[in-house]
């Protein structure tokens, strides 16, 4: 085989893993950032400097979130259980010998006023900040697998299945869109300026930078020749046209419906669009036509996953309504 074939078919026909893999997997991001929080207290309470120069600052956020994640998805991905738990057994005993050495009562039940007093104090903020952790931790894995995915050290099965299953870049790529609805202007609430019509226009030529940088990959992946699996998302696609495609047509779709309807849209779409998988012959034009002649054909995939993606971005629509509203008291969040 050619070495384009070879490079091909090293990152091609994957079933991908268990759901459960995956979901105990996106636990170890908010795991090392916990870590890093308890350790600035610890660092703070041995009467530690704080803030610390930028490269310090570089140099803990690179140790506690970097290189777990870079880890979990290649050295230590067999052992990732163990990873974590080992992660969350020192979480919980630092965060044990911080409470007992602190100052607290002494009578009886001072823990459950500690924790009491913690869930009834107030939270003065206009942001989210774990929406923005959340897009960071995101943004981060998804740089990390995209570089890896390459090599061989980086697990077969959490690279994208190839007709069914569930694999971390697949997982990846929905957070991806999830990351970006939680934020959006209809999410936080924000009113259309002028028409709807207007409004949508604006969303069109706001998504010129996804747009170029969709035909940038296209030109410098034609022009390397580097190695396309196409089944991914077709020939010419890419997934820079998908966000730019989604956010447009969700944008439409938002202004003709009301945005706390968003849920039931998502429902409808993602419902309505497995119904006709399962019922017309789309399924097996998607999976089975080895033909790429015309535009449609060469860039099936790509295409028609736009529709799934519009699902999971007007979920993430409703999510972020919820989670932008106005909460002063921890126990709230909680």
């Amino acid at each position: 085989m050619a070495s384009a074939e070879v490079k091909v078919a090293f990152v091609s026909n994957h079933n991908g893993t268990t759901l459960t893999e995956v979901s105990l997997g996106s636990l170890l991001a908010p795991l090392c950032f916990l870590s890093r929080g308890l350790f600035l207290i610890v660092f703070h309470l041995g009467k530690g400097v704080i803030p610390f120069s930028w490269g310090s600052h570089l140099l803990l956020d690179f140790t506690a979130l970097i290189m777990p994640l870079v880890l979990s998805c290649t050295a230590l991905s067999d052992i990732l259980h163990f990873v974590i738990m080992g992660i969350a057994v020192v979480d919980l005993v630092v965060l044990y010998l911080i409470y007992k050495n602190g100052k607290h009562p002494s009578v009886q039940g001072s823990l459950y006023s500690t924790i009491d007093r913690f869930v009834q104090s107030r939270v003065e903020s206009n942001m989210v900040p774990f929406v923005t952790v959340f897009r960071v931790l995101v943004n981060m894995k998804t740089a990390i697998s995209i570089l890896a995915v390459d090599f061989s050290v980086f697990p077969r099965r959490y690279a994208k299945t190839e007709m069914y299953g569930t694999g971390v870049m697949d997982f990846g790529v929905g957070a991806y869109v999830m990351a970006n609805a939680l934020v959006c202007p209809e999410a936080r609430g924000k009113d259309i300026q002028g028409s709807k019509i207007s409004h949508v226009f604006k969303q069109l030529i706001s998504v010129w930078p996804l747009v170029l940088l969709g035909f940038v990959r296209l030109a410098s992946v034609k022009s390397s020749g580097y190695h396309e699996h196409v089944t991914e998302y077709g020939v010419h696609w890419n997934f820079f046209f998908t966000l730019a495609i989604v956010r447009v047509v969700a944008s439409a779709l938002l202004a003709l419906f009301p945005v706390d309807a968003s849920w039931l849209l998502a429902l409808l779409i993602g419902g309505t669009y497995q119904v006709v998988l399962e019922t017309t012959g789309l399924k097996s034009f998607l999976i089975h036509n080895n033909e790429r002649t015309g535009f449609l054909q060469a860039n099936r995939e790509g295409i028609f996953s736009v529709v799934g993606y519009i699902a999971i971005y007007m979920a993430g629509v409703q999510v972020g309504r919820y989670l932008m509203q106005s909460r002063n008291v921890v126990k709230d969040w909680i």
